[in-house]
């Protein structure tokens, strides 16, 4: 992750500069790349999905996981929780796109002793998955900086219209909201009935959307996070 250069400098690198493959993420079940963004003499490493390689999911709409991963960031932005690195939609070596920022992690830390614990920066990734009806929060999604904050990757199963959560970080099932998570989830809601609710809806359907906003609701009412499902296995599987 390019420390060096400002967030907008970033967006803008990712989103006019020269995109150039370097390899590829064989884990990944679609297709995950490594590439280089380059403007202006910057260069910026990041992860390029083309909606081309993307495999078909019984569960979703085809060709639509790199919208999902761009509603995801404006989601994450607009609330302010700011726990998806910087994503953009464009045309890339194999057509369009999902391109996000590479964050670099903290190696020091290990994530099967990190993901269980009560790291605020968890907390509000527990919030951000509640909120977006994240089917697939894994361990290897969560990203720890050296700075102390944590970023989660992989967006592309989210915003669906049935109740979908899936997680590993169930530590706070039940907890209450803080004064700021209620006014945080006010404040989104509210914002959904305006304009950033028409700008979602270019990226999820119009059931998604209502979804979205039907969560909210319902987060607000009960006052509390989510507890898992009886009705749906409630931790991905593997669960890294």
């Amino acid at each position: 992750m390019a420390t060096d250069v400002s967030t907008s400098q970033h967006e803008l690198v990712l989103r006019e500069g020269l995109l150039t493959v370097t390899g590829r993420l064989v884990d990944a079940s679609n297709a995950t790349l490594m590439a280089i963004a380059s403007l202006n003499g910057i260069e910026i490493t990041c992860i390029y999905k083309p909606i081309a390689g993307e495999r078909p999911l019984w569960d979703f709409p085809e060709g639509t996981l790199a919208h999902r991963e761009y509603a995801a960031f404006l989601l994450s932005r607009e609330s302010s929780l700011n726990v998806v690195p910087v994503t953009l939609l464009r045309e890339g070596p194999f057509g369009e796109g999902m391109v996000q920022l590479w964050v670099d992690i903290d190696e020091s830390i290990d994530l099967m002793e990190f993901f269980p614990s009560e790291n605020p920066q968890l907390r509000k990734m527990a919030l951000f998955d509640a909120i977006i009806n994240n089917t697939d929060r894994k361990i290897g999604h969560l990203l720890p900086t050296k700075e102390g904050w944590v970023f989660g990757c992989d967006h592309g199963v989210t915003f669906h219209s049935e109740d979908k959560l899936r997680t590993v970080l169930w530590q706070w099932a039940g907890q209450e909201f803080s004064p700021d998570e209620k006014e945080l989830l006010g404040n989104l809601s509210n914002t959904l009935a305006g304009s950033f609710g028409e700008e979602l809806r270019l990226f999820i359907t119009f059931e998604e959307l209502a979804a979205l906003r039907f969560r909210l609701q319902r987060l607000m009412k009960t006052g509390i996070f989510p507890h898992p499902s009886t009705e749906w296995p409630a931790v991905p599987w593997p669960p890294f």
